[in-house]
């Protein structure tokens, strides 16, 4: 594959500069017994079977989608479809997988996004709107949380978390807010600090709402050695059409040192890497990308990836490798033989939004390495899409095998109405998968309890 060499002139022309280079107390929470899901195919769905809606997932449900699939610009009308958010039916659960469990971890939460386990067990949770960070204690193991206390207040748009240095004894936790990256002092166990938070960098274009209107979510990630720090900051626009100068700076993802210097791009041409993950047997870096919208229903698809040093994966010129945006058309040729194309094409319009590496036994051993990813769900298609977790397996060498997998399903009420959004993935300390959804406030907890295998 090629490798960009981002010069001044060609991010200039490209319109990317270079400057240097994913509440109430918990614990009245009961544990319900979950059905396990069915539908599982023994091969995947390709081609246009391949590209569904909400009436067509189910726990075990593969799809595998190509460069080679995807239908012209425009096919089908662009429309906005926004779901409308209700209250979680009495008795609904996430439909899982056989041999799966799902339950409700801990609910009434003030917009849980991100989630990670700090190496002691506890859950840490952004809550992006209130500005604050939650943390989370299951001091018996009985799946549900005795403690929900507040660590952090006063944060601007919280979305990233990482603990650093890596191992058993952190003595920072970092925060990706939408302008900044700040850390705060941390030791294992600590439920709450008092310390004012430590500007790392704002040298990271901030804010910004959805709709047209720019991506504010800014992950955070470290290399396996500790030496770097990777930073997501998504596109202003939708695909740079009033050409604003503050896009020179996003659609990006930033590599720093851990106290913030020698800035570089390490990846251009990403519309909006939400997640971040680093494969913790190969070090690569991993994201989970929301693509462009307004092409039409079947365009263009979200992706999930591992992240070459240096790449060049389209946006806004081009799409999974040498397809040009027709609103774009022209304008860059230069780029068309250069741009990557991602490792597993999602469906179009799922929102993909954090990822985590599988990096337990607890589950299965076709799942222990793989990613598991949170889809937030559509609103740029006729038929919903998203609105669920899916697995993508990834083999001993730290290579996707380009499908994905229906793994969290069943949040979609109707048509019209949504009781699910997921956000965030984390694996707990006892191996259980934990997911946030913050259009019902709550965090899922998934449990293997099938025969061993």
């Amino acid at each position: 594959m090629n490798k960009v060499v981002f010069t001044s002139l060609t991010l200039a022309a490209a319109g990317l500069t270079i400057a240097a280079a994913c509440g109430a107390n918990s614990k009245s929470v009961d544990l319900i017994p979950a059905t396990p899901g069915t539908g599982t195919s023994a091969a995947p769905l390709t081609g246009k079977a391949a590209f569904g809606d909400y009436t067509t997932d189910a726990p075990g449900t593969r799809r595998r989608i190509t460069a080679a699939d995807l239908p012209a610009p425009f096919a089908t009308t662009s429309t906005d479809n926004g779901p409308q958010g209700t209250a979680r039916p009495e008795g609904a659960l996430p439909k899982v997988p056989e041999g799966f469990t799902a339950s409700l971890f801990a609910n009434n939460l003030d917009n849980p996004r991100k989630i990670i386990t700090a190496p002691n067990g506890d859950i840490f949770v952004a809550s992006s709107n209130p500005g604050q960070i939650q943390v989370l204690r299951d001091s018996d193991g009985d799946g549900k949380p005795e403690v929900n206390q507040t660590f952090a207040t006063g944060l601007n748009k919280p979305f990233g978390l990482a603990f650093y240095p890596a191992g058993a004894n952190p003595q920072w936790l970092y925060v990706g807010n939408t302008d900044s990256i700040v850390r705060i002092p941390y030791r294992s166990g600590d439920l709450s600090t008092s310390a004012k938070p430590e500007l790392i960098t704002d040298n990271i274009s901030g804010g910004g709402q959805l709709r047209g209107g720019g991506h504010w979510t800014r992950d955070v990630a470290f290399s396996n050695d500790g030496k770097k720090m990777y930073v997501s900051v998504g596109s202003f626009t939708n695909v740079n059409q009033e050409k604003l100068g503050i896009e020179a700076e996003r659609a990006l993802i930033w590599e720093f040192t851990p106290d913030g210097k020698d800035r570089r791009i390490f990846a251009a041409g990403i519309r909006n890497p939400v997640g971040l993950a680093v494969d913790p047997r190969t070090g690569t870096l991993w994201t989970s990308v929301n693509e462009r919208d307004g092409l039409g229903d079947d365009l263009v698809p979200d992706y999930i990836t591992s992240v070459k040093d240096g790449g060049f994966y389209g946006w806004p010129w081009y799409y999974m490798g040498k397809n040009e945006d027709p609103r774009k058309a022209g304008e860059r040729p230069d780029l068309r033989d250069k741009v990557l194309v991602p490792d597993v094409l999602l469906q179009p319009h799922y929102a993909s939004l954090c990822l985590t590496f599988y990096n337990a036994n607890a589950f299965p051993k076709e799942y222990q390495g793989g990613i598991f990813a949170a889809q937030h769900g559509s609103w740029n298609r006729a038929k919903r899409t998203g609105y669920k977790v899916v697995f993508v397996p990834v083999d001993g060498k730290g290579k996707a095998k380009g499908e994905f997998v229906d793994f969290a399903t069943g949040m979609v009420a109707d048509d019209k109405n949504v009781w699910g959004r997921p956000v965030g993935v984390t694996v707990a300390r006892d191996g259980a998968l934990l997911f946030s959804d913050d259009s019902s406030g709550s965090i899922w907890r998934v449990a293997y309890t099938g025969k061993r295998r």
